[in-house]
């Protein structure tokens, strides 16, 4: 069975510490992009929102984009 998941193919977990990996799955608005559109699996879409708002929790992430 062939997976989009990129997480699935490599055999690997979200972790808020890659800050580089959660930016691709947040819009430029800083907004949470769904599983629709980044080829997630429920699963691991489920652990990248977990792992984006710790990262934002931590100031990792920025919880909104300046937008003026």
């Amino acid at each position: 069975m062939a997976t989009n998941c990129p997480f699935c193919r490599q055999k690997i977990s979200p972790d808020f510490k890659e800050v580089n990996v959660l930016k691709t799955y947040i819009s430029e608005r800083g907004r949470i992009i769904g599983k629709d559109r980044t080829g997630l699996c429920s699963r691991h879409q489920r652990q990248v929102s977990v792992e984006i708002k710790r990262a934002r929790f931590l100031a990792l992430l920025p919880f909104t984009t300046q937008v003026r």
